[in-house]
């Protein structure tokens, strides 16, 4: 292949960084900027021009899906051969190789997961601990691991690192301890000492380390940010005392320090390699100038900010990113779920959305709000928040309590029972324990909004409102708009993104209490706003519920971003929010709930639906989505259904004032519905004519 043929199409740094074919060579490349285009042809026009050939060059990269982009990329660009495959894969491929004659005996077994042999660990201690903690636990040994932390020095560490343990200091210490000694006993290998053992086999061994080092002569690193101190050990083993080497990364994404990465690596490259070129990708390609312009804006206060990559926007304009502050999170989920669906209605592909958060607990109510819209979506790294093991364990409990617990109030006494099961006063240590801690949290939260809305509910009142919402239909994996954390998110890209819950408390998160934490947080939500290529949303609100107080403040990143003053459209969709006060028709109270604002009327107030009716509908719907190929849900909700049967419309603009019944579900189900009302079956519908429209 000719040498110049590879670097077509490339902008000038790009250029540059395929021309820099000897190591060592630093890239810091900007979110959108083409960082892995850069990386596939530098490599491409090194094999073609002779510098190297394929099967001497390693590309490490941190995700599988990452190497496979990469190889299918570089098969495309002629090198096929070439060896991209992620720290772990490589290290293990190496390390089985030489197992027999670096360290002999049988090969130990892999394990993919600590938590049984940290149990057993905490077992031996005399600790036990629920699944939460053992997960966090297993969590802080992997810290401690990858930054070659030894359990004799872990009390220590933490206090010079400023980091808090899940559990007493010196009892993770001799956890950790114990889980070494068991690991060692029965032969097994956790990921860590994957990457510990092959470096200390390259390093102990010279003849092991020269045929390494002869078969990979060109290394190419991805996420450079993300590295960890174990594996920089590794690196350094492969490389010896040779340059040949190019990273690629940018400190501004840098999201996974306490798991032990460190930005440092990449940002003193420069000083570890006085000689080396450095090139700087700004050239956004994925987003417009109005996404560029915030994503720019957010750096901008970073304390970082000599770190910072100020991007360039190549694409051409688009619609100007939303701020819109809400009263409460029903009310944000709502709105959210009515833009999505008017972005799908008018072109804009479910799968090509995300809705991103920053705990996963926030999912649930984003989950409710598509499933009433008709919205087809799908969790991204969590579990639905009713498939979670901590909320399936305490709905089995509220639901075996339901009967003679109504001596206390109804909150007093679903925090009384959820209490055992994780929910303390105040938020635990450890990031799994708080992710179920904020599960259980949300549930308490519940039952004080259904006691809010009705004084006099029970905890039979409070378990009928929890199966209405388990019952909730969900979809199995199809594609549809996608919810997911921001961390999860890394990586990934959508045409319109709706970054939600951007307050205070929330991100930065409220346990983000130093300047490194706050600043890991404000990268946090860069990550966020660069996954967005043309639609950009941020959204916040001031209470939980509605009524409640309004103390919560918009998330100190947006200051200089959002507008000083709302727009005339944000005012008039302010209004129109506040004028959507919907009442109860049978007690004239007034419904926040959102299966309660499609019916109408309170759950607890007597239904007066026909049966019969009710049926045929759901027959129909589970034909048509059959039909369609999608989830029930996504033609109507249970709710939807079942506001249908309460109202039994005549006409299409009486079917059209029922929630979840919209313009584009009106005219695509209409008819059909219209005939099931008036007892026929759907085939028999007239010609659509509707006697109210006349």
């Amino acid at each position: 292949m000719d040498p110049d043929r590879v670097l077509d199409g490339l902008d000038p740094e790009q250029l540059e960084a395929a021309r820099a074919l000897r190591g060592p060579v630093c890239i810091l490349a900007g979110a959108g900027t083409g960082k892995t285009r850069a990386i596939t042809h530098r490599i491409a026009h090194a094999v073609a021009s002779g510098v190297v050939t394929e099967q001497q060059i390693l590309a490490v990269t941190f995700t599988t899906r990452a190497a496979g982009e990469m190889r299918g990329r570089l098969r495309g660009l002629g090198a096929p051969r070439v060896q991209a495959r992620t720290f772990h894969a490589a290290a293990l491929r190496q390390l089985s190789y030489f197992w027999p004659q670096a360290i002999g005996g049988p090969i130990p077994t892999l394990i993919d997961s600590k938590a049984q042999v940290v149990a057993r660990a905490a077992n031996s201690c005399a600790l036990q601990l629920d699944r939460t903690g053992l997960r966090d636990l297993a969590g802080e040994i992997e810290w401690a691991k990858v930054t070659q932390v030894r359990p004799a020095d872990y009390e220590k560490s933490i206090a010079k690192a400023g980091r808090t343990a899940p559990i007493a200091a010196n009892d993770v210490a001799r956890v950790y301890e114990a889980y070494e000694e068991i690991r060692r006993e029965r032969n097994l290998l956790d990921f860590e000492s994957i990457l510990e053992l092959t470096a200390a086999m390259i390093t102990e061994d010279p003849g092991i380390a020269d045929r390494i080092r002869d078969q990979y002569r060109y290394f190419v690193v991805d996420e450079f940010q993300d590295v960890n101190p174990l594996q920089k050990l590794l690196l350094d083993a492969w490389l010896g005392d040779r340059d040949d080497i190019c990273v690629v990364g940018d400190p501004s994404q840098t999201i996974y320090s306490f798991a032990g990465a460190t930005p440092s690596y990449l940002t003193r490259f420069s000083a570890a390699y006085p000689h080396a070129t450095v090139v700087r990708l700004v050239r956004d390609y994925r987003s417009t100038p109005q996404v560029v312009q915030v994503a720019n804006g957010v750096l901008h206060k970073s304390d970082a900010a000599e770190h910072r990559l100020e991007l360039i926007a190549q694409r051409p304009d688009g619609p100007d990113p939303t701020y819109t502050e809400y009263d409460d999170e029903p009310a944000e989920a709502t709105s959210v779920a009515r833009r999505i669906a008017a972005l799908i209605d008018s072109g804009t592909l479910a799968r090509e959305i995300a809705v991103l958060f920053r705990t996963n607990a926030q999912s649930a109510a984003y989950e409710q709000a598509l499933a009433d819209a008709g919205v087809a979506f799908t969790v991204r790294g969590a579990t639905r928040f009713f498939d979670r093991p901590e909320i399936k364990q305490a709905v089995h409990t509220l639901r075996g309590a339901r009967q003679g617990a109504d001596e206390e109030p109804l909150v007093t006494t679903v925090r009384h029972i959820l209490g055992p099961l994780g929910l303390t006063s105040e938020p635990p240590e450890g990031r799994q324990a708080r992710e179920r801690w904020e599960s259980l949290a949300a549930l308490a939260q519940l039952a004080e909004d259904v006691a809010a809305a009705r004084h006099e509910a029970t905890m039979a009142d409070f378990v009928a409102e929890l199966e209405a919402r388990v019952a909730t239909e969900h979809a199995p994996e199809f594609e549809g708009v996608t919810l997911a954390s921001l961390h999860s998110a890394k990586g990934l890209e959508w045409d319109a993104v709706f970054l939600v819950g951007l307050t205070e408390g929330m991100l930065p998160i409220i346990y983000a209490e130093s300047a490194d934490q706050i600043e890991e947080e404000r990268r946090l939500f860069y990550v966020g706003v660069t996954r967005a290529r043309e639609y950009l949303s941020l959204s916040w609100a001031l209470a939980r519920a509605p009524g409640g107080r309004k103390s919560r403040k918009p998330s100190r990143f947006l200051d200089g971003l959002r507008p000083a003053s709302p727009s005339l459209a944000g005012r008039r969709a302010e209004r129109r929010r506040k004028a959507t006060v919907i009442q109860c028709r049978i007690c004239g109270n007034t419904l926040t709930e959102a299966a309660e604002r499609k019916l109408a009327r309170c759950l607890d107030c007597p239904a007066d639906y026909d049966e019969e009716l009710l049926e045929r509908l759901r027959v129909w719907r589970r034909s048509a989505a059959e039909q369609q190929s999608v989830p029930a849900y996504v033609v109507f909700t249970d709710a939807t259904l079942q506001a249908i049967a309460e109202h039994v419309p005549t006409s299409r603009s009486r079917l059209s004032r029922i929630s979840g019944v919209g313009a584009v579900k009106l005219e695509r189900y209409g008819d059909a519905v219209l005939a099931l009302c008036a007892g026929k079956e759907p085939a028999e519908a007239a010609d659509g004519r509707d006697p109210d429209d006349e």
